[in-house]
């Protein structure tokens, strides 16, 4: 019997020893594995403790700031966000290109044409306002004649996306009659290579129609204001 109670005294001795150990364990800093609760790793990770690196001086100088507190995308990134502001188009990442408009004054000129505007830039960005005219020849836009213009309609900022596009239409006092034609005020028609046309802030473009000449009478213009519908 006694030797039956010494067993038992033994082995509740060291199950209790085990129980002390396990419990002694459990309160240790952990060994730094990913997932850890209490590990240092997951504790400097979340609290940006001493040692995290979004703490760290960056080269002596402020902290660093933690890639999840940067700041928000610039305006005009071309994220397309919805009221989101973008910067006026700069005359570089801007291409241009005229046609002849489908409708037109009747008469034998090219009556009206249409300007079209694609941003060129990798981020979005904004034309606004109505377009300057001037005549010129195939050469430097300097040299040119400015058209008389009459604006049409209210002008809206237009935003554009990268590739996107914007439009421009011009109607000119129609030539009459064939041949070199005429015009109804008696003045002598002009009919020019190209046209410089110029938006605010975003500079003078030179165009020319795939064929034929802009034709037009007295270096009128009546104008629209920039509008992200194309026109007919």
């Amino acid at each position: 019997m006694q030797h039956r109670n010494g067993i038992r005294r033994a082995v509740m001795a060291a199950v209790a020893a085990s129980a002390a150990t396990l419990l002694v364990a459990g309160c240790q800093p952990g060994d730094g594995e990913t997932g850890a609760a209490g590990s240092p790793t997951a504790a400097g990770a979340s609290s940006g403790g001493p040692d995290s690196a979004a703490s760290k001086p960056a080269d002596g100088g402020a902290s660093a700031v933690p890639a999840a507190s940067a700041s928000p995308a610039a305006p005009g990134s071309g994220s397309g966000s919805p009221g989101e502001d973008a910067p006026t188009c700069a005359v570089t990442g801007l291409k241009a290109a005229a046609y002849q408009a489908a409708v037109r004054p009747e008469g034998t000129g090219i009556g009206a044409a249409v300007v079209e505007f694609a941003n060129t830039s990798g981020h979005a960005c904004t034309l606004q306002g109505h377009p300057t005219v001037a005549g010129a020849g195939n050469g430097s836009p300097q040299r040119n004649t400015p058209l008389a213009v009459t604006r049409t309609g209210s002008a809206s900022p237009v935003r554009l996306a990268p590739g996107g596009k914007a439009w421009v239409k011009l109607t000119f006092v129609q030539v009459q009659g064939e041949g070199d034609g005429y015009c109804k005020s008696g003045s002598e028609p002009v009919a020019y290579p190209t046209l410089v046309v110029g938006l605010p802030g975003s500079g003078m473009h030179q165009v020319a129609l795939e064929d034929g000449l802009f034709a037009e009478c007295d270096n009128k213009v009546t104008v629209t204001a920039v509008t992200a519908a194309k026109p007919s």
